[in-house]
């Protein structure tokens, strides 16, 4: 017993300890099989909780697409006043059913081609080969239509873009063009002019920020070097690819056309009024309302941080168009010794097509000075179109075309790195501080100069050989809304014109008189 009782206890206690610690693993196991089944439970809870929100963010950023889509759309209607309230009375039909044809034509061509042209994939960097008739776009195709996009509201958004590119043209060539002919321009805008520009900058073309002419690998090779060390050509929103396209494109048009009856006489230039001041001046706050829609809208979302850039770009948009006018203000009364309510307008727009490219890489201080030479850009090319005698009755070269170019200038010599990666460009460099993006600007600027140029030239040239642009000089005389469209606009033509008083004289109200 001496020996064999400390065994037996010995035993007895190893025992209880075997026992004990299988206890404590079974409630090990039970409590490891309950956390796994919680654990099983609350990733089911978070994936479901991330799949609710990437759904919200996805239906937040479409959603945003189609809104500033719609006003961008509305710019239709703010063209339309200000370019019926610019031309004579007995032109107004025409002018309001060519804005109306434009959004049509637009819709049609830029569903069936155009589209495709511009954003599928590129051929040489020159031109995109997607799918006509939009059919990469359908039910589903983003994968989970939840928190994927399929595409629609895309089309959608670029559409509008199509259509202002293309309602430009018509205030150049506005009160002595062929109803047909301008169709014909139109649909070819909308499905390769236009288009192929759009590739260029904001497709896969050779001249696109986002992802131009991708190697082999897939990887970008942007101007200048060819490599993330440079970002291509930065225009935000359209300074170049929408504005300048039409800009210039009316200015073609314009020379192809020959001036109004009566513009010139015996060398001198000769006013021919508007005929209502209000139909300007509200379609030009039309404009600039949509205006914001067409730059806070280039954001393409609100989600990861670009509500914030949105708020910045509607700041830029808003102090350039500002300055823009009050500098236009002043330029009309020091030369034109009046208070010129056309060209403090026309300032506006100017304001806000040298801003378009540029809103979302320049800070505050920078949109001012833009507005301001924008202004003056825009009087200087007013005036010589004058010396020249070519007669772009709503200024469209001026604003759109010269300023249009002038926005591609200063995104290069106002853009800093810092602002082009809170714009959300995909390239980290020092391009903006090297001076290398002024370069860039410089040659994109004028690569769509002579596109546009060449392309609407052969266009306008071609009717003009063919089939006529312009119609007789008794149609022009009689008006085109009676030989074009059977009537005049009886409203509009039993009111008198709009009167102001400048200094004791009546004037008539009207787009900026001339000197």
């Amino acid at each position: 017993c001496q020996f064999s009782c400390p065994n037996g206890r010995s035993s007895s206690k190893m025992a209880g300890s075997t026992a004990t610690i299988a206890a404590m693993n079974a409630r090990m196991d039970m409590l490891q099989g309950y956390l796994e089944s919680n654990m099983t439970a609350l990733h089911a809870e978070v994936a479901a909780a991330q799949h609710t929100a990437d759904s919200a963010e996805s239906s937040l950023d479409i959603s945003w697409i189609i809104l500033c889509g719609s006003i961008v759309f509305f710019m239709q209607a703010g063209f339309s006043m200000l370019e019926a309230g610019a031309v004579t009375e007995k032109n107004v039909i025409n002018i309001l059913f060519k804005n109306i044809m434009d959004a049509s034509i637009a819709g049609i061509f830029f569903w069936a081609f155009g589209y495709a042209v511009a954003y599928g994939p590129t051929y040489g960097g020159f031109i995109g080969t997607g799918e006509v008739f939009i059919l990469d776009i359908h039910n589903n195709a983003g994968g989970d239509v939840a928190t994927a996009s399929d595409g629609w509201e895309g089309w959608f958004f670029q559409w509008a873009f199509a259509g202002t590119a293309a309602t430009i043209v018509s205030g150049s060539v506005a009160e002595r063009t062929k109803f047909h002919a301008y169709l014909i321009y139109s649909a070819l805008c909308a499905t390769f002019i236009y288009p192929v520009v759009v590739h260029w900058g904001w497709g896969s073309g050779f001249l696109s920020a986002w992802g131009a002419m991708p190697d082999d690998n897939g990887d970008a090779r942007p101007l200048f070097s060819g490599t993330s060390a440079s970002n291509g050509m930065i225009d935000f929103a359209g300074s170049g690819i929408v504005h300048m396209v039409g800009g210039v494109s009316g200015l073609v048009g314009a020379m192809v056309v020959g001036p109004r009856t009566g513009r010139f006489v015996d060398g001198k230039l000769q006013p021919i009024p508007g005929h209502n001041t209000v139909m300007q001046a509200l379609g030009t706050t039309i404009l600039w309302f949509g205006w914001y829609g067409f730059n806070c809208g280039s954001t393409l979302m609100l989600s990861g941080g670009a509500a914030n850039l949105a708020g910045k770009v509607a700041v830029t948009t808003t102090l350039s168009a500002t300055s823009a006018c009050l500098t236009a203000t002043l330029i009309s009364h020091f030369f034109e010794k009046t208070f010129d309510i056309g060209i403090a307008l026309n300032g506006i727009l100017a304001g806000l097509v040298g801003i378009t490219a540029n809103c979302s890489v320049v800070d505050p201080w920078h949109a001012v000075l833009i507005g301001f030479f924008s202004a003056w850009i825009y009087y200087g090319a007013r005036r010589l179109l004058f010396f020249l005698k070519i007669d772009d009755p709503l200024d469209a070269f001026p604003i759109h075309g010269c300023c249009g170019y002038w926005g591609l200038l200063a995104t290069g010599i106002f853009c800093t790195d810092e602002n082009v990666q809170y714009a959300a460009y995909p390239n980290v460099n020092t391009a903006c501080a090297s001076g290398e993006q002024f370069g860039v600007q410089v040659v994109g600027g004028l690569i769509i100069f002579v596109w546009s140029f060449v392309v609407s030239g052969l266009v306008f040239l071609g009717m003009k050989m063919t089939i006529g642009i312009r119609v007789s000089e008794e149609v022009e005389e009689q008006g085109l809304d009676v030989s074009e469209h059977g009537g005049f606009m009886e409203n509009m033509a039993a009111l008198p014109p709009t009167k102001v008083i400048v200094v004791g004289q009546a004037l008539n109200a009207v787009a900026p008189a001339p000197q």
